[in-house]
């Protein structure tokens, strides 16, 4: 995906940091829109689907964690990445965060290039498929073009993130990864997270599979991080 492809949707009560952040994606050549709160967030997502949602944590009528989870649990939005924006430090509400749905977490205020890079990172693609554009491992199959992904045959709906994570870690079978090196080629060097965010989404992957009773196909090694192999019980 180029910049100049990227649509992005700034939900923010706050019409200084809406019009700070569109000034600068719009530097980046990227097609901005902008809504004030999670009800006009909506109605802006049903008109036209953004590439991708800058979200605040702390809104009126509608929090941003609470239209994060709207957003998943609709197969139409589902797939959308999320990029939450909160002045929220502590460990328990980036993980509230993540678990909500949401792909990343930018702590306020941030420089214009770390948010740059963190869009970037989430929407960063890789198309490490053959001719055809597929990956196949056990009972799973990723169709790369698409982005689809077929657990026994069946098309399943899989959040951006844990798409990539999937996508890498069928590209690696068999090769135990520490969650910094999982950090670096799922999230990309440029981005700066805690260990943590793989425990979330490895979480997250897993219970996706676990509608075909697959999810034990991604194996925790001790006091290291995560293997994927796709065997049969």
């Amino acid at each position: 995906m180029t910049a100049n492809q990227i649509t992005v949707l700034v939900v923010d009560d706050e019409s200084a940091i809406r019009e700070m952040i569109r000034f600068t994606l719009s530097k980046s050549d990227m097609s901005v829109r902008c809504a004030g709160d999670g009800r006009e967030a909506l109605r802006k997502i049903n008109e036209k689907c953004p590439d991708i949602v800058l979200l605040d944590w702390m809104m009126p009528n509608m929090s941003g964690p609470e239209l994060t989870r709207r957003l998943r649990n609709n197969p139409v939005t589902a797939d959308i990445p999320i990029i939450m924006l909160t002045a929220k430090v502590s460990e328990d509400d980036k993980v509230l965060g993540l678990n909500a749905g949401a792909d990343d977490y930018i702590i306020k205020p941030f420089s214009p290039r770390e948010l740059t890079a963190r869009i970037t990172a989430v929407l960063r693609r890789s198309d490490p498929g053959g001719a055809d554009g597929k990956i196949t491992s056990g009972s799973i199959t990723m169709d790369t073009a698409s982005r689809q992904v077929f657990l026994d045959q069946k098309l399943t709906h899989i959040g951006p993130t844990e798409y990539r994570l999937l996508e890498f870690f069928m590209s690696h079978e068999k090769r135990a990864y520490s969650r910094s090196q999982l950090l670096d080629h799922v999230w990309g060097t440029n981005v700066f997270l805690e260990e943590r965010t793989v425990d979330v989404h490895v979480r997250r992957l897993r219970k996706i599979l676990q509608e075909k009773n697959l999810e034990h196909y991604i194996q925790t090694v001790r006091s290291h991080g995560y293997r994927f192999v796709a065997e049969e019980h």
